[in-house]
């Protein structure tokens, strides 16, 4: 077997291929999106003749799809429910998560935990937690976070 397909083996690669999100109303949730994953370096990704769809992706190949469909069942995602609680990405660093938490709201985003603001995660943890118009909670991790 090649060591490249090991279990517990390193790769350049990313460890994640794409997550979907799936969004009762595209309208009211892509712009929020949009702010947010261009701010942190991801790349819009155009699909011909996809209208209920949007794709952006990461430099290490990984990507996020936001996609309404007519089989969303209800208008708001429970977290707390079984199922995925929230979805944590990468800022470059603490001025920039500063800087999404001010600019949050403009596009969309609730703040969640603000009173704890950057510490909800921790004392070792920096990051700004929100929830989009829909309910689907962020994590903005900022380097030097220990703990998630």
């Amino acid at each position: 077997m090649n060591r490249d397909h090991e279990l517990g083996s390193r790769s350049s690669r990313a460890g994640l291929h794409h997550l979907e999100l799936w969004t009762a109303d595209l309208a009211v949730t892509e712009p929020g999106w949009h702010w947010l994953l261009t701010t942190l370096g991801w790349i819009p990704e155009p699909v011909e003749g996809w209208a209920t769809g949007r794709i952006w992706r990461h430099g290490d190949g990984s990507y996020i799809v936001l996609e309404q469909s007519e089989a969303v069942i209800g208008e708001r995602s429970e977290r707390r429910a079984p199922g995925m609680n929230h979805i944590a990405l990468t800022a470059p660093d603490r001025y920039h998560l500063d800087a999404i938490r001010a600019a949050a709201p403009a596009h969309g985003w609730g703040e969640l935990f603000a009173a704890t603001y950057p510490h909800a995660g921790g004392p070792d943890h920096i990051a700004w937690y929100g929830e989009d118009p829909e309910g689907i909670e962020v994590e903005v991790v900022a380097p030097g976070s220990t703990a998630s």
